[in-house]
């Protein structure tokens, strides 16, 4: 894993040496081992015509040294210079493209993964994107062609951002190294903090800042004279292959899967996982176990109130496949990383669970260098509850005339009670308001941090003013119409893929490791794996109220039914208990502070009321006010 930036002046201008080297340096967690630069050649004018001096072009890179130990360093170029790329990721069929490479006359200097792209740039040009099998962000300058050309992995594993305007392009692994450019303006995009409230994180291609944007997932960015050009090169599509029996499915999963983690496998520095003790990660870890000889280095954290903890089930796991295991207990002092996380983070994030991914990405490292998890089963097999919930509501929506239901279930919404303590199958207020809406607004709904009414009380008047014609749950229809399917669950599996996959969970685990510059790797994120879980029928996924019931399936050869049929817990941490106690200081020092006040992007008298209701035991407002806090620790770093 590592940290990429670079700058490309579009007005000739020589780049500032100084800057590359700062924008790498606010990446140095990202790659510690070594770093790297690349500066074109530029020439004179005038009477010294013909004389060289620094182009316009610069590159930087920031190594965390997995493959090729020696001599993988970047930038890396072909033989003649003219083609650089600097890369950040990991290509797992590395070695089969190699040969093909050398088959075609391509000669090689290294063992990396990184020379393939050199290489395959120059055979396949910017369709190499789509030979690739793992996780990356890269870079290419093209010096005869005059071109950049960004490219980003196809579910959004890696990072990438960028600022253009018409006299240039920088682009870095984290938006921090960006703003080393003091001349980008710090504006807040109005709209990216609505979206902020809405869902705890801001979805891309926006951020946070006006003019800097993600690189979606699936994505290249092509840079010449002629122009910007952004190209999708990847889609995910759910067409379901109903004639494929259950058995086949079955086993089509435990093959795609044990080559995905085979393929991950790769490593010359030490490798582990992290272990959960639910499904995805046991499943990981036991394949794992089969694969290599010495014992899986396994990694989990917990916490001292076991309804919160899973270490129990961990270490069954653990005991089941004799891996070397570690464990980290989470305390609520811990919280005080959340003020480092808003750092790393580089835009408020109100996930809690970087908490704990962060401790157990830290004790990882402590052993290892690589860690597997198991992210994406969830979003893959749905495994989330609300999942069920959604199709409950679509099915109710089909009895009732769609006037009947703004009208009259609408006003039965209005007016029945808030319980927030309830369980969410008992919260008759949700599931009516849900019902009153299309199944866009309801699955926006049960996904938000701010309900639309308290959003509008909580944002000042000039920020309402400026989303008079904005709503966040533009996002969400926008996937929902580009879904291409009818079927209800994949729409809604489709939009987490777009949205709360790429921009929560995969940013939080890239975040947290890389801050203590650990890599990652998700074998159930490998995209034949998705392509093919894609083409699975819905009710094999979500049979009646059993989620990832396929996946349990195939899995039964592997796993217990203790481990396969336990109740999901998710990582969550108990933030609204340590609001109300260890982290009441924090919470008088930020969102009920006069700095806080003095920001007048909130009103004030709001926030403090939430926090009232919250502390006197009256309503659970946890996520609304771990998202102001959150907000607040960002902005005193980056505003």
């Amino acid at each position: 894993m590592c940290g990429i930036c670079g700058i490309y002046n579009l007005d000739q201008q020589p780049v500032a040496m100084e800057l590359i080297r700062r924008m790498n340096n606010t990446l140095v967690h990202r790659g510690p081992d070594d770093e790297g630069y690349y500066f074109n050649a530029g020439k004179r004018g005038g009477e010294e015509a013909g004389k060289l001096e620094r182009g316009n072009v610069g590159l930087g890179h920031r190594r965390l040294s997995i493959i090729d130990l020696d001599s993988g360093k970047q930038p890396m170029g072909n033989e003649d210079g003219s083609v650089q790329v600097v890369f950040n990721g990991e290509i797992y069929n590395f070695l089969e493209l190699r040969q093909q490479l050398q088959g075609r006359g391509h000669l090689f200097m290294t063992r990396s993964d990184t020379e393939v792209l050199v290489h395959g740039y120059e055979e396949w040009g910017v369709e190499c994107v789509h030979r690739l099998r793992g996780m990356f962000a890269f870079a290419i300058w093209d010096e005869k062609e005059r071109r950049l050309f960004l490219a980003r992995d196809r579910l959004g594993i890696k990072p990438l951002y960028y600022y253009c305007d018409e006299q240039r392009i920088i682009f870095a692994s984290e938006l921090k190294a960006i703003l080393e450019d003091r001349t980008i303006l710090k504006d807040l995009d109005p709209e990216a903090l609505s979206d902020y409230l809405s869902f705890g994180y801001v979805p891309g291609p926006k951020t946070i800042f006006k003019s800097i944007r993600k690189l979606p997932p699936g994505h290249i960015l092509i840079q010449s004279a002629a122009g910007t050009k952004i190209k999708q090169y990847w889609d995910l599509k759910f067409q379901p292959k109903p004639y494929i029996s259950i058995d086949e499915f079955c086993e089509q999963i435990m093959e795609t899967l044990e080559e995905s983690i085979q393929m991950r496998l790769i490593s010359d520095v030490p490798l582990g996982a992290f272990l959960s003790g639910g499904i995805d990660s046991s499943v990981v870890v036991a394949i794992m176990s089969r694969l290599i000889q010495d014992p899986v280095v396994t990694n989990s954290v917990g916490f001292t109130k076991r309804e919160y903890s899973e270490l129990d089930h961990a270490r069954a796991t653990s005991k089941l496949f004799a891996t070397d295991h570690h464990e980290y207990m989470v305390a609520p002092d811990a919280v005080d990383v959340v003020n480092k996380l808003s750092w790393h983070f580089d835009e408020p994030f109100a996930d809690s669970s970087s908490i704990p991914t962060y401790y157990v990405s830290k004790m990882t490292r402590q052993n290892v260098t690589v860690a597997l998890s198991g992210d994406g089963g969830d979003e893959n097999f749905a495994g989330y509850r609300r999942y069920y919930f959604d199709r409950l509501e679509n099915s109710i929506r089909s009895i009732f005339p769609v006037l009947f239901r703004q009208h009259i279930i609408g006003a039965l919404a209005k007016i029945y009670p808030k319980a927030d303590w309830l369980p969410r199958m008992f919260r008759a207020k949700t599931l009516l308001t849900n019902i009153a809406h299309d199944p866009v607004y309801g699955y926006f709904n049960s996904m938000s941090y701010f309900l639309p009414e308290m959003k509008d009380k909580v944002l000042n008047p000039e920020i309402k003013r400026c989303l008079m014609d904005y709503d966040s749950i533009e996002v969400f229809r926008r996937h929902y119409q580009n879904a291409g399917s009818d079927d209800p669950l994949s729409r809604a599996q489709y939009v987490d893929f777009k949205t709360y996959l790429v921009d929560d969970i995969l940013t939080k685990v890239d975040r947290a490791s890389m801050a203590n510059s650990l890599e990652v790797r998700v074998p159930i994120l490998d995209h034949k794996f998705v392509e093919l879980v894609a083409q699975i029928p819905s009710n094999l996924k979500l049979n009646g109220k059993t989620s990832k019931y396929i996946f349990k399936k195939a899995a039964s050869r592997l796993l217990p039914d203790s481990i396969l049929n336990r109740k999901k817990m998710g990582f969550s941490i108990p933030v609204g208990e340590w609001l109300k106690k260890e982290l009441r200081p924090l919470v008088h020092d930020t969102i009920l502070s006069k700095k806080f006040e003095e920001r007048s992007l909130f009103d004030t008298r709001y926030v403090h009321w939430l926090w009232k209701q919250h502390t006197s035991g009256m309503r659970d407002f946890t996520q609304p006010l771990w998202a102001l806090l959150s907000f607040e620790l960002w902005a005193r770093k980056f505003l």
